[in-house]
């Protein structure tokens, strides 16, 4: 990996289209944007900041999420998502994330991305379809 400092922000966005509602989902019954697909979109910010500084195999997975899902979006709205990287631990990074609306705030809270290497990760992973019970 690339030095990285804290303060990168990293951006993602998405019209609200009819797969990403909460009613196609299952998140709800409602034809609002989906709590789901907002977390998806502040994740996607959250790799956008860091995929210039990663290297050969590397990548980021996902290891924890604290969300607030605020105000509802209706379909055919766009939708953005921003992550400003607030903390570095070692291959851990912490992520402050945001996702907006054509008018406003719709959702904010943390997340944690932690760094691996692709081929090692995908390896030990399959390993479990030959320890299933």
């Amino acid at each position: 990996m690339k030095t990285i400092i804290t303060g990168i922000i990293g951006k993602a966005a998405a019209e609200v289209s009819s797969d990403k509602l909460a009613s196609a989902m299952g998140s709800g019954s409602l034809d609002v944007f989906a709590t789901p697909s907002m977390v998806a979109l502040m994740e996607k910010s959250a790799c956008n900041c860091l995929a210039e500084f990663l290297e050969n195999d590397e990548t980021t997975v996902g290891t924890e999420l604290n969300i607030k899902h605020t105000a509802a979006t209706p379909n055919g709205m766009n939708v953005t998502a921003e992550a400003v990287l607030t903390n570095i631990n070692g291959r851990e990074f912490t992520f402050e994330v945001k996702a907006f609306d054509e008018c406003g705030m719709i959702g904010c809270g943390s997340h944690k991305r932690f760094l691996v290497y692709g081929e090692k990760f995908t390896a030990k992973t399959n390993e479990k379809l030959a320890n299933k019970k």
